[in-house]
C-alpha cells in the first residue's frame, strides 16, 4: 500500500461520512480532517461565491493550511472555523500519518480531487436523510436543510458530477 494515502469521502449530508471516517479512524489509526471546519466565515460569502457549485467552502484555506504541509509529510496546525459560534476554534495539530482522510461533503470539489489516492462518495435516500437530520439536528433544523444545505448540496453534485469521479460509491 502506497503511504502516505489520502481518502476523501464525499456524499450528502446524513448519508455515513462522520460514522465511516470515525469507525476507520479506530481501525486504521489515522487522521481524519472534517471538511466542516472550513465552511466560509461570514464575510467570505458572497451572492458571487454562493453561486459557484461548492462555494461554500473556503478551499483555499483547506489547500494551504492543511493539503500543501499534509502532502510534505509536515507536522501542522490548522483552526477549524465554527459556524455555529462564527469564529475559530482553538487549532488541532495534525502528524503525519500512513493515511489521512479527508471527511465531508466538498471534500471532492475538483481543486482538491488529484491531491487524493481514493475517493469515496455516500449517499441515502431523500427520506432517510431528512430522518437523520432530525435525529441528529433536531426537528427544528430539518427547514433549514431541505431549504438551504441539501440544494446546495445536490447543485455541487449534479453540475461536477462529483459521484462519477469518486473510486467507490455506497448506497
Amino acid at each position: 500500500m502506497k503511504t502516505p494515502l489520502f481518502v476523501a469521502i464525499d456524499g450528502r449530508c446524513a448519508s455515513g461520512k462522520t460514522t465511516l471516517a470515525s469507525f476507520l479512524k479506530e481501525t486504521l489509526a489515522c487522521n481524519v480532517i472534517p471538511m466542516d471546519h472550513f465552511f466560509l466565515q461570514p464575510h467570505m460569502r458572497t451572492e458571487e461565491r454562493l453561486q459557484q457549485p461548492g462555494g461554500n467552502v473556503d478551499y483555499e484555506r483547506f489547500l494551504n493550511e492543511v493539503m500543501l504541509p499534509l502532502t510534505a509529510g509536515q507536522i501542522f496546525s490548522y483552526q477549524p472555523y465554527n459556524c455555529h459560534l462564527k469564529q475559530f476554534d482553538a487549532p488541532i495539530e495534525v502528524k503525519p500519518a500512513h493515511v489521512t482522510i479527508i471527511e465531508g461533503s466538498y471534500s471532492c470539489h475538483p481543486s482538491l480531487q488529484e491531491k487524493y489516492d481514493y475517493k469515496i462518495f455516500l449517499t441515502t435516500s431523500y427520506e432517510e436523510q431528512l430522518r437523520r437530520i432530525a435525529n441528529r439536528n433536531g426537528k427544528d433544523s430539518v427547514t433549514i436543510f431541505k431549504e438551504k444545505w441539501i440544494p446546495l448540496e445536490e447543485k455541487y453534485f449534479k453540475e461536477l458530477n462529483i459521484p462519477a469521479h469518486c473510486d467507490c460509491y455506497f448506497t
